[in-house]
């Protein structure tokens, strides 16, 4: 009897620490994750083909974790009324969270963000409207980005001359980045401005534009022959934790603007790890 005890006592005790060994504590190694920022054009591509799988493959190839989609249908009689937020995160597997801006053809069109993290808050602030006729909107999201929060914003500004309507947007948007402190920040978007506009320029003096940081090259993410240029960003708040190790512009076809990519490290310090 003795001995049987013992030996159920010997196998508890290594049962015991073999449990505890299999939890690894946390290190201060940096978190890695990847960020896109992706004018869908209501999934149209260049061909003139709707083709949502297409859109799906391009982000799952470049291993998305966030993304930042602009020109978004749900419900829109030329997409067939279909629900795209909805088709996008069954395809990717992703959460979808879609703002509305303007109503079209009988249904929305908007914004909307795709993430693999916990999304703990949402919201929409619609940017005043001086002399356009579509609404354009801030897309604004916090994120538990690996036991940490993020403030996730996409915005697609107002297209064409003059600008005036993408610099009082600029303005709105400057405002509502106080909102989020010394909280870690990524601004995303398709801003129709090129990087020597003044609109981009005021938007520097704020945030760090990641593609100057981590990509080589123009980074056009307009492809069409005659209108090649960049005007799709993603902008980080200056949280030093935070950094773009690398940043690219995947060809395709997919739509009429090419999704840009950054890959960001995110450090530890020892105050953070429990």
């Amino acid at each position: 009897m003795f001995n049987r005890l013992a030996l159920i006592a010997a196998t508890l005790l290594f049962a015991i620490g073999s449990s505890s060994c299999s939890h690894r504590p946390k290190t201060t190694a940096p978190f890695t994750f990847r960020v896109m920022t992706y004018n869908i054009h209501h999934g149209e591509g260049m061909d003139g083909r709707i083709d949502l799988r297409r859109i799906a493959n391009v982000i799952l190839e470049a291993r998305a974790d966030i993304v930042a989609l602009q020109e978004v249908d749900k419900g829109v009689e030329r997409t067939g009324k279909r629900d795209l937020p909805s088709e996008l995160a069954a395809l990717t597997g992703m959460t979808c969270v879609f703002s509305n801006n303007h109503p079209f053809q009988g249904g929305e069109y908007g914004n909307a963000v795709l993430t693999r993290f916990p999304v703990k808050r949402a919201g929409n602030h619609h940017f005043k409207m001086l002399q356009a006729k579509e609404q354009r909107g801030l897309q604004e999201l916090v994120l538990d980005v690996d036991g940490r929060r993020l403030a996730f914003l996409n915005t697609h500004l107002h297209a064409g001359q003059p600008e005036t309507e993408r610099w009082s947007s600029v303005q709105e948007i400057e405002q509502k980045l106080k909102d989020y402190g010394q909280l870690a920040l990524l601004l995303c978007g398709d801003m129709n401005a090129v990087p020597d506009s003044r609109v981009i320029a005021r938007l520097a003096g704020i945030l760090d534009d990641t593609w100057l940081l981590a990509g080589e090259g123009d980074g056009f993410t307009v492809p069409s022959t005659g209108a090649r240029r960049r005007i799709d960003y993603i902008l980080k708040s200056r949280y030093p934790k935070l950094r773009p190790l690398k940043a690219w512009v995947t060809q395709t076809e997919a739509s009429d603007h090419l999704p840009l990519t950054v890959e960001f490290e995110w450090r530890r310090d020892s105050s953070e790890v429990k």
